[in-house]
């Protein structure tokens, strides 16, 4: 069965981002369905899948992720308002039988994005 996983490095600092807030939302049309919301581990992960089993479904998906929270928590000086706040990635699972790992690589200023394994 297929499964949902993330994962997020703090460029910034050189780690995990350990901490970090993160949404997941199935997207419906206009609307976003909230699916649930997870805290990433000390190594920047999640402890499970974000999303496994019969709720692993084909369809357009968005991850939002505090980390405006997390590097004002981490002590950097940000400018009011921070240039990044939530990073939501929209993304979408056309293999409801596959592994899909959904990493984030982020400081304060930029982020980046793959289709991981």
């Amino acid at each position: 069965m297929g499964r949902l996983t993330t994962h997020i490095l703090d460029t910034a600092h050189g780690g995990p981002g350990a901490g970090i807030a993160i949404s997941l939302f199935r997207v419906e049309g206009t609307q976003r369905v909230a699916l649930g919301r997870f805290t990433s581990n000390l190594d920047g992960r999640c402890d499970a899948p974000l999303l496994q089993g019969e709720d692993f479904a084909v369809g357009t998906y968005e991850l939002d992720f505090a980390v405006g929270e997390y590097f004002a928590k981490a002590g950097v000086a940000l400018p009011q308002p921070p240039f990044l706040d939530v990073v939501t990635l929209r993304f979408g699972i056309a293999d409801a039988g596959a592994h899909y790992h959904v990493p984030l690589l982020v400081s304060p200023f930029s982020y980046s994005t793959y289709r991981g394994s």
